[in-house]
């Protein structure tokens, strides 16, 4: 039989010795599970989760981790999905005056993103150190990809990749809040309507906040014209940045032009529909509903260094500092734009 301490010794990749090895002492346990890290950003539950992978209370931290086994991963999802469904019966969650729900978003969406980010587009992610660990922050990026699915990557990867998790609130249409299942998913997410008021409450109370500022302009563009950054608005972002003295992070995007490439544009059938446009690619609407699948291109996002404007804070109103500011933003992600694209020589690499 088998030495108690046998199999954490093998799982270290030492050779248990022939003789009975003496009980661990409670010290000797402390430094095992000290070996043993967080998975990270893969969705698995960390290991010094004190109510453990299944939801029930930590045993005190008596017996030694263990590797895991067949089986074991679908056991925790079961569990944690059972713990998901209790909080959700229970109504043990908190949404914010946004609608935004953390326990949900974590549940459902980030995982169903995760498996297009990671698996679907290949995301490589850099830069994320330019994001500020706590406090406000405005996260300012390029438009694209036919559906807007570029900004809820980001939001899934920024929360994954950052070291304190953080969420993204991004600023959307007043069209997806008119919409019955894609505003409440936006709602649930931490949406709101892309105005300065919420933009600064938001700011305000120390979150990080995601714009698109070239709107329709940017994903709504012709493949012919990808990767070339279309006008910035009045620079409506810049002012709120200004008044709440938040510093700007501008982010590189590359791989969203790809997914559906805009051959043209049904502007008489966009009108009959109330669209900003209606695209034509090479699978949409030739393979119906199969042609909203999107293609596997290789997706880049760089995060640059952040644009400070605490300095700045007297002049939210001067039309020509919002201008120069915005300029600076635009130029900076158009720059970083050609950089990804020098890495990334083929759209559907590896």
């Amino acid at each position: 039989m088998p030495a108690p301490d046998a199999e954490p010794a093998r799982r270290n990749g030492h050779r248990p010795a022939a003789q009975v090895a003496p009980t661990p002492t409670p010290a000797d346990e402390v430094d095992t599970a000290a070996t043993d890290e967080p998975t990270g950003t893969g969705g698995e539950p960390a290991t010094d989760d004190p109510t453990g992978a299944g939801g029930e209370p930590a045993t005190g931290g008596t017996r030694p981790a263990v590797s895991d086994r067949p089986g074991d991963q679908w056991d925790r999802r079961v569990a944690n999905g059972l713990a998901f469904l209790r909080r959700r019966l229970s109504g043990d969650y908190e949404v914010d005056e946004f609608g935004f729900d953390p326990d949900l978003t974590d549940a459902v969406f980030h995982p169903l993103l995760r498996l297009l980010y990671r698996d679907w587009f290949r995301t490589e992610v850099t830069g994320v150190e330019h994001v500020p660990v706590d406090g406000p922050a405005l996260v300012v990026g390029n438009h694209s990809g036919t559906v807007a699915l570029d900004a809820l990557i980001l939001s899934a990867a920024l929360h994954d990749k950052h070291p304190a998790h953080r969420y993204l609130r991004l600023l959307g249409a007043d069209l997806v809040f008119r919409m019955p299942v894609v505003s409440e998913i936006a709602r649930k997410t931490g949406g709101t309507v892309a105005c300065n008021p919420d933009a600064e409450r938001l700011l305000g109370g120390g979150e990080l906040v995601g714009v698109f500022p070239e709107g329709f302009k940017g994903i709504g563009k012709l493949y012919a014209d990808r990767y070339k950054l279309q006008r910035f608005g009045r620079g409506g972002f810049v002012s709120a940045a200004l008044r709440t003295g938040t510093p700007i992070v501008p982010v590189a995007i590359v791989g969203g032009e790809e997914i559906y490439p805009m051959l043209a544009d049904l502007k008489p059938l966009a009108r009959l529909l109330k669209l900003p446009y209606f695209p034509v690619t090479p699978t949409f609407p030739w393979l119906g509903p199969l042609g909203m699948v999107p293609l596997p291109s290789k997706w880049l996002i760089e995060f640059c260094p952040p644009i400070p404007t605490a300095h700045l804070t007297d002049s939210a109103d001067d039309p020509l500092v919002v201008f120069n500011l915005a300029d600076q933003v635009r130029e900076t992600i158009q720059q970083t734009l050609h950089t990804l694209l020098e890495r990334r020589p083929d759209p559907f690499g590896p």
